[in-house]
């Protein structure tokens, strides 16, 4: 066997994690040992698109019209038939599919073009807290079906992947750890970029910044930020806080933490791209979804050295040890997390500490070439076995 060829699938290139992590893990593999293609739909207007970022690294993604992230019977069909005839055309060893909608159709298409090896990855899943019962157990079944012809699924974390066999997804011999891999190298020295987002939000050097950075989006939970932020707010007038990102339920959020009685004290920025400079001046980073896969923002405060307050689900706490880098509170209880924010606002000693155990965990454990190095590994380890079976295509 010459180079392995691998397909990779995702629905869209918009701002996130698995769009970051799938353009990074094509751009990263050696070509010497591996051609890769990378095969994206299109993201929706408002979910920022990370196209730019593929490119600047050497990747030119292959557009599939239909391979968007919503259902669509006719698209989606169109869509399959695209993607099989483009495997088959390309005749890849490997076809690697990340999130729900490409792990669908890339793991279908790869079985009608005869592929011998699929991997899927997990960012995160839709199984629970999303839709309806009903939808939740249709998509289940869906995934539990997809499992039992997937060479080998990934989790990005511990938790991540006892949750799925929990669901009963995969057996436990066919689930491996695949941590997120981000280029956390820029944020090391973030600190020093301290005072670029007061000055562009006119704010004095004393006001403390608690940031919250997500896609805006009914998972992420800004509500409970917002309600916490206003219990914060009350009892410390220098506290300020910033929402770093964008999506559908801007407007929504705007007037939400007017309602909360923040004012000028919640600053909105949209898609920020100057990620030092957001880090750098962050006292504290919050997140608060209802679930998560590995949250980027999490790992970026972490590499920047910001302490971190999350709520406890998915695969945050294999990533956040409560008290130890960070600290967690339940999800959707503003109290427990104002209470969590409002401790580390009041002890400049307390943050630092956290902030410099958050970096020791996350970097370089999480940084983009540990995660080729693994990745590359399992492809190794899946090419010998196809191998060892026959099943070698040329």
């Amino acid at each position: 066997m010459n180079r392995l060829r691998v397909a990779r699938v995702i629905s869209r290139l918009n701002v996130g994690g698995p769009a970051i992590h799938t353009i990074l893990l094509t751009a990263g593999l050696d070509p010497a040992a591996f051609e890769s293609r990378l095969y994206v739909g299109a993201p929706a207007p408002a979910e920022g698109d990370m196209l730019a970022l593929a490119r600047a690294r050497g990747v030119e993604p292959l557009a599939v019209p239909g391979l968007g992230r919503a259902i669509h019977p006719g698209r989606d069909l169109a869509a399959l038939g695209r993607l099989a005839g483009a495997f088959r055309a390309f005749r890849p060893h490997i076809v690697h599919t990340h999130a729900a909608k490409a792990g669908t159709l890339g793991r279908i298409a790869a079985r009608l073009a005869g592929v011998p090896v699929t991997v899927h990855t997990f960012h995160g899943h839709v199984l629970r807290g999303y839709f309806s019962p009903a939808v939740t157990a249709a998509f289940r079944a869906i995934e539990r079906a997809l499992a039992r012809r997937t060479t080998r699924i990934v989790a990005l974390s511990p938790g991540q992947r006892e949750d799925l066999l929990d669901l009963g997804i995969g057996r436990p011999e066919r689930v491996s750890v695949v941590p997120l891999g981000l280029e956390l190298d820029r944020l090391l020295e973030a600190q020093a970029r301290r005072g670029v987002l007061r000055g562009h939000l006119r704010l004095p050097p004393e006001a403390r910044l608690v940031g919250i950075v997500a896609r805006l989006v009914p998972i992420k939970d800004h509500r409970t930020f917002f309600a916490a932020a206003a219990r914060v707010a009350r009892a410390d007038p220098a506290a300020h806080f910033v929402v770093a990102g964008d999506g559908p339920l801007r407007a929504a959020l705007e007037a939400a933490a007017d309602e909360a009685g923040l004012g000028g004290r919640a600053h909105f920025l949209g898609w920020w791209e100057d990620l030092p400079a957001l880090y750098g001046d962050l006292d504290v980073v919050a997140l608060t979804s209802r679930n998560e896969g590995t949250p980027v923002c999490l790992l970026e405060a972490m590499a920047a050295g910001v302490p971190v307050v999350s709520t406890a689900v998915g695969g945050v706490p294999d990533v956040v040890r409560h008290g130890e880098t960070g600290l967690l509170a339940p999800p959707g209880d503003p109290a427990a997390l104002a209470a969590a924010l409002a401790s580390l606002l009041a002890d400049p000693d307390r943050r630092s500490a956290l902030g410099l155990a958050g970096r020791r965990a996350a970097y370089p454990a999480y940084d983009a070439k540990a995660l080729v190095a693994r990745v590359e590994a399992l492809y190794r380890e899946l090419a010998a076995g196809l191998r060892r079976e026959g099943g070698t295509r040329q």
